[in-house]
């Protein structure tokens, strides 16, 4: 499934700006929008404290709240934890996976090869021979 993201941090509402979901978060987002519950635009969006689905989209603050709160329920300390923090850790992930940096960056969406190749970078490090000498 393609997801369009409309304005983020490195680009504007009229960009179309995409990333790719499979398998369960796509079975969540199916089970999501077939639930009724939205029928329009925004996807994702505020729900108040009584439970009542709001029009207007999440923030980007919104989302790091929530992440914060779920850490949190899950005995985890929120302060360890951000949106950001997601992204960057997706991107050393792939890069210890042996993904591709121009493939990551899609994903991710990252413009800078320098800042997304920090990542792999760090893990070639961590993983290279040259660590392990002693």
């Amino acid at each position: 499934m393609s997801i369009r993201l409309g304005r983020t941090k490195t680009s504007g509402v009229g960009d179309d700006e995409r990333v790719v979901i499979v398998v369960r978060p796509v079975e969540m987002l199916k089970a999501w929008m077939t639930s009724g519950a939205v029928t329009k635009d925004p996807l994702f969006r505020r729900i108040e404290r009584w439970g009542n689905l709001q029009e207007r989209a999440l923030t980007p603050q919104s989302v790091n709240l929530i992440l914060k709160r779920l850490c949190a329920k899950a005995g985890l300390d929120a302060r360890e934890f951000s949106a950001q923090g997601l992204r960057s850790g997706f991107m050393t992930e792939a890069a210890r996976r042996g993904i591709a940096l121009p493939e990551a960056m899609a994903q991710s969406q990252h413009r800078s090869v320098q800042q997304a190749a920090r990542y792999y970078n760090e893990v070639e490090r961590q993983l290279g021979r040259a660590a392990r000498l002693g």
